[in-house]
């Protein structure tokens, strides 16, 4: 079940210029140097990585196929009437901006002084300055319906606060402040939600060694499109670009490399007016890898395409070279091959460059050290081991800092009571000393004074 989700099919995408003022300010919000995409990428798993998981905490969720981008909420300024309205933006991987129409969403602010019978949000208000980091997915159900979803698995800002200096399981327990209200609102205002383009949800990250329950489980449920898992570290921060602390495993047939397509010269036909290139047959295609400048391309390998696929990707009636094509390799023939969503090839028009190098160097090794899906459930047990060690561990240091703290806390008192009770006794033999000066001094008052005669 692939993706077949396109942003500007529920926002627009706005001018650069108009970009480029929110870049800046996006930059300033998350307190960086560059105006880039600020999104995390993972790397790809390796068979090195099953330690990983057992010498630190991971959380694990399924690795949802649809288009990546972050969630933007901020407020802008209504073109006619001038006042601050609440405002939406989808931030794509090519870090572009789309624009989510006025009154098709709202995510109003959680109202923390709700009482009992009072909603918990705050109606007519909304988040400036929060960002939500997710996957748009097309959902589909057994009864025919379709619908887009927002499912959100990370945050970088609430409110005009920078948080990617927490720990992922800090942030993620943040995501309900935003999700939580809205939820409650969309219940109360039933026309509301009907008007939405899409729905929101929290993806709900499971704990680092239930690998067996994601397969057996959770993703043979999903409605929505699912090429593996994402491991996320649970004490490290939110990092821009590469993040070695994000896995993300693929299964075989699902460990793609984003190649540059280039299309090459197609076969020669002759007829009586000479030779000529029939553009109905299928032509050369080169798979290009990305080297770090903007233009700079080298030719990875070729990419192979049966009769029915070529038949497919020239009904899309869509044009082809320099696009970014998603590939994967034939573990008998070597061959790459386009990875297809409905009968054909994905193109990843939602990125601005190929896989560099790097990455494509990473996807091999995975490729070649490949770790089964068994492997993972295989090592769930020692993974659960070694988690509930340290858990045990940091209940054990707790407990002793707790104790510590307590003999302190006994340790400062009885100083205090000692110090106390110094003082005291201090008080009393000053008072006893002046009582006594004071008895002297009347004792020589008392004495009889003779006159010189």
């Amino acid at each position: 079940m692939g993706s077949s989700v396109a942003l500007d099919a529920v926002a627009t995408k706005v001018s650069r210029e108009e970009a480029r003022f929110h870049q800046d300010t996006v930059a300033d919000l998350l307190k960086r140097p560059h105006v880039g995409f600020p999104g995390a990428q993972p790397v790809s798993f390796a068979r090195k990585h099953l330690f990983e998981l057992e010498k630190t905490d991971y959380f694990v969720a399924e690795k949802t196929d649809g288009i990546r981008c972050l969630l933007y909420l901020t407020t802008i300024t209504h073109p006619t009437t001038g006042e601050q309205i609440e405002a939406q933006y989808f931030i794509d991987r090519k870090n572009d901006y789309y624009y989510i129409e006025h009154n098709y969403l709202h995510i109003p602010p959680i109202n923390m002084k709700a009482g009992p019978n009072e909603p918990k949000y705050l109606l007519l208000n909304w988040h400036v300055g929060t960002i939500l980091d997710g996957e748009l997915v097309r959902d589909r159900y057994p009864n025919g319906k379709e619908e887009l979803t927002f499912l959100v698995f990370d945050m970088l800002a609430l409110d005009n606060e920078c948080i990617t200096h927490r720990t992922f399981d800090t942030r993620v327990g943040k995501i309900g402040i935003v999700l939580d209200p809205l939820k409650d609102f969309m219940r109360d205002y039933p026309e509301d939600a009907d008007a939405m383009r899409f729905q929101l949800r929290r993806k709900d990250p499971q704990l680092g060694y239930a690998a067996e329950m994601m397969f057996k489980d959770v993703i043979p449920k999903l409605t929505h499109g699912n090429d593996g898992l994402i491991y996320t570290c649970r004490s490290t921060p939110y990092v821009a670009g590469t993040d070695p602390h994000i896995l993300k495993w693929k299964p075989p047939h699902e460990n793609t490399i984003d190649f540059r397509l280039q299309l090459g010269s197609f076969p020669l036909e002759e007829d009586d007016e000479g030779s000529y290139e029939d553009f109905d047959q299928k032509p050369e295609f080169a798979l290009l890898v990305y080297h770090g400048d903007r233009t700079k391309y080298s030719k990875f390998a070729d990419l192979y395409l049966t009769d029915e696929e070529w038949e497919a990707m020239k009904s899309m009636n869509e044009a082809f070279d320099w696009r970014i094509i998603e590939c994967w390799r034939e573990a008998d023939t070597g061959r790459w091959r386009p990875k297809l969503d409905e009968g054909k090839p994905r193109f990843r028009d939602d990125k601005e460059h190929a896989n560099h190098i790097s990455t494509v160097d990473s996807v091999l090794e995975s490729i070649e050290d490949a770790v089964s899906e068994q492997d993972l459930i295989d090592a769930a047990g020692r993974i659960k081991a070694a988690w509930k060690e340290r858990a045990a561990q940091a209940a054990q240091k707790a407990a002793q800092k707790k104790e510590q703290e307590k003999r302190e806390l006994h340790e400062q008192r009885k100083r205090q009571e000692a110090m106390k009770a110094q003082q005291a006794q201090e008080a009393a033999q000053r008072a006893s000393a002046a009582k006594s000066a004071n008895e002297v001094k009347e004792e020589e008052d008392d004495q009889p004074r003779y006159e010189d005669e």
